[in-house]
């Protein structure tokens, strides 16, 4: 096991490039259902605090839950249209959070129980439909990391001050991580991340770019505990929906798992996806219980694995305690969030494009010259382009399809 400090450090690194995802779902979900600001504070503390469990759970590992690779839990974008969905057909408010976290609990305990299932899916998945899932990951999340770049901007304009230093402030950042690994060898050069992002924030705070306002009005100590908002309310439609969702993540995590199995070296095989699933339900169900939501494995910190090469499961643990730490100590967690979105994007972008590396290394092991597998990969990349270049195309389908054709991921 790697030295405490080395933990520390690494571990701080998974945090930073995974914070601004783990609490996007309660910002959207809050402002849908027009909670408090006291409302939507518990909602990421609670994230944060489960969010940290759950890591523990997938990357430690007890009996058969928990793939024991370095694999973080957060909550998945998966889930955001069908819950405040659920949410506002419960009149929203906490109304609306009682519903969903019925459905949650539900569907998470579903996903416990049918993760062996699940896995049996296993010898569909050869080199040409695991590297095509991976490759697609990657690409598909690429917007993500450009709506932090451009910091949520939906009209560009040329020459637009805001837009070019925030361009300015992530490919700064972008450029620190690159030169952080080319010059550095050892421990620096395995920190180039968490280096880009600290000096992103530091230069974009000293030219007013980063404000940490929030950090004095927040407060020392706040925790969850389980039911907060009170007793869980359960509707067969909303249940079903969250089921849908977590079928849906599945595949993901699944995706996740074999990327960070060719990683680390690892040869993935039906009980490692069993195990992983697992831990997914599991952590799935405790969020129900203390105030959050569904859970996969985030492919952020797969990309962060790859870049630095740092690929110990202890050190997803030991971010797993620092989460839970940032949980109960909102003032803490405000320092965080204090994270420019742009510097966020510019480490985004590195993270997700080595996750589509790892796809293409995967890929290389096919034999294109079987004209099946170009088939494949091209049609199911197609699909993925399709939706991910031009969302708008999954507004021909109805709602509950746009679960499934609204992703790239989920399409390709």
């Amino acid at each position: 096991m790697l030295a405490l400090p080395k933990l520390a450090a690494y571990g701080l690194q998974h945090v930073l490039a995974f914070y601004a995802g783990a609490v996007l779902v309660p910002i959207l979900l809050a402002s849908a259902l027009h909670l408090s600001t006291g409302q939507l504070v518990h909602l990421i503390n609670a994230d944060l605090f489960t969010c940290g469990i759950t890591s523990i759970i997938q990357s430690v590992g007890f009996w058969k839950v928990g793939v024991r690779l370095p694999l973080l839990q957060g909550v998945t974008f998966t889930a955001v249209s069908p819950i405040i969905a659920i949410g506002l057909a419960a009149d929203g408010g906490t109304n609306g959070l009682l519903a969903i976290y019925g459905s949650v609990i539900v569907a998470g305990l579903f996903t416990l129980l049918m993760a062996p299932f699940f896995a049996k899916l296993l010898r569909f998945f050869p080199p040409v439909v695991t590297g095509s899932v991976i490759l697609i990951i990657g690409i598909a999340l690429l917007p993500v990391a450009a709506n932090d770049i451009v910091d949520g901007q939906t009209t560009l304009a040329l020459q637009d001050p805001v837009l070019l230093s925030n361009i300015g402030y992530a490919m700064g950042t972008l450029l620190m991580i690159v030169a952080f690994q080319r010059i550095f060898r050892g421990f620096l050069g395995t920190i180039a991340v968490l280096a880009g992002l600290v000096i992103g924030t530091l230069v974009a705070w000293a030219l007013g770019g980063a404000h940490l306002g929030e950090v004095g009005s927040a407060g020392w100590v706040g925790y969850t505990t389980p039911f907060y908002f009170g007793v869980p309310t359960f509707s067969v439609t909303a249940i079903v929906s969250m089921i849908v969702v977590m079928v849906i993540t599945a595949v993901e995590t699944t995706g996740d798992v074999y990327a960070t199995g060719e990683i680390v070296g690892k040869r993935i095989k039906r009980q490692d996806i069993a195990a992983a699933l697992r831990a997914d339900g599991l952590a799935t169900t405790i969020g129900g219980i203390l105030n959050s939501f569904p859970y996969t494995c985030f492919a952020e910190n797969v990309g962060l694995v790859r870049l630095t090469q740092v690929k110990s499961r202890w050190v997803v643990a030991t971010a797993g305690v620092i989460m839970i730490i940032l949980g109960s100590l909102p003032k803490a967690a405000a320092i965080v969030a204090g994270i420019p979105h742009p510097v966020l994007g510019g480490a985004a972008l590195a993270m997700f494009a080595a996750v589509a590396v790892v796809g293409i290394q995967t890929l290389g092991k096919v034999d294109f010259n079987d004209h099946r597998n170009v088939v494949i990969v091209g049609t199911s990349l197609g699909l993925a382009l399709l939706v991910t270049a031009q969302p708008d195309v999954a507004q021909a389908v109805p709602s509950w399809a746009q679960i499934i054709l609204g992703s790239g991921i989920t399409l390709g």
